[in-house]
């Protein structure tokens, strides 16, 4: 389901659970593929992507509509994943291989970069179309990471960007073919990984503070 290996100071995570909704056993597998990479020693950085079709699409809904008197806290388990990614200390990308629907779209951009294949694939927001309300939490991640217009636009509109579509709204920091995403997003994240960590977690504080603390639910 999850694969973490790494090439030298960069650490890949191998999403492959088909969609890669986020469900239980997915973010139990994504938490643990965190913790072995936040424990380990030296220069690093961070690679997600998916496999086939799919980045993320995002939130499994059965699965949160099974126990409706747990859907709070099943939502804070996806909150939990979205805050760790966002606070990570270290470089994190994005290599967003195809779809990334919804809560999977927000976990693209709670990277720090985001490189997307070109020709194939989306990045959306559809609750406008599902009925489906974002809450302040998940939208904390897109208003901390995207420029207003395209943050109106996306979940106004649930608009599908594809990939030169999403360079230019600030969703995506580089596109690529689809044999390049992956080894463009290591090339990117090695020539990033020596940065220090606690400054690195020091100014992702300071830059999405408010929003970290939304998705931990601290309240700071």
């Amino acid at each position: 389901m999850i694969e973490l290996d790494f090439e030298g100071t960069v650490w890949v995570l191998r999403m492959r659970a088909g969609e890669n909704a986020f469900n239980q056993e997915w973010l139990d597998a994504v938490n643990a593929a965190l913790d072995r990479f936040e424990v380990a020693e030296g220069p690093r950085a961070l690679v997600t992507t998916g496999d086939g079709k799919f980045y993320s699409n995002g939130m499994d809904l059965d699965w949160l509509a099974t126990v409706p008197g747990q859907a709070d806290a099943r939502l804070r388990a996806i909150y939990g994943v979205l805050g760790r990614v966002l606070a990570l200390p270290a470089i994190t990308v994005a290599a967003v291989n195809g779809h990334a629907f919804g809560a999977g779209a927000l976990l693209a951009v709670a990277h720090d970069f985001v490189v997307m294949r070109a020709d194939r694939g989306f990045w959306c927001m559809p609750e406008a179309d599902l009925g489906l309300p974002l809450t302040p939490e998940f939208f904390s991640v897109l208003t901390c990471k995207l420029p207003a217009r395209s943050v109106q636009e996306a979940v106004v509109t649930g608009r599908r960007y594809g990939g030169p579509d999403a360079l230019a709204a600030g969703i995506a920091h580089q596109i690529a073919a689809e044999d390049e995403v992956v080894p463009q997003a290591i090339g990117l994240a090695a020539d990033l990984a020596g940065k220090e960590r606690r400054t690195v977690a020091e100014h992702k504080r300071l830059l999405y503070g408010p929003a970290i603390s939304a998705l931990r639910g601290t309240g700071d």
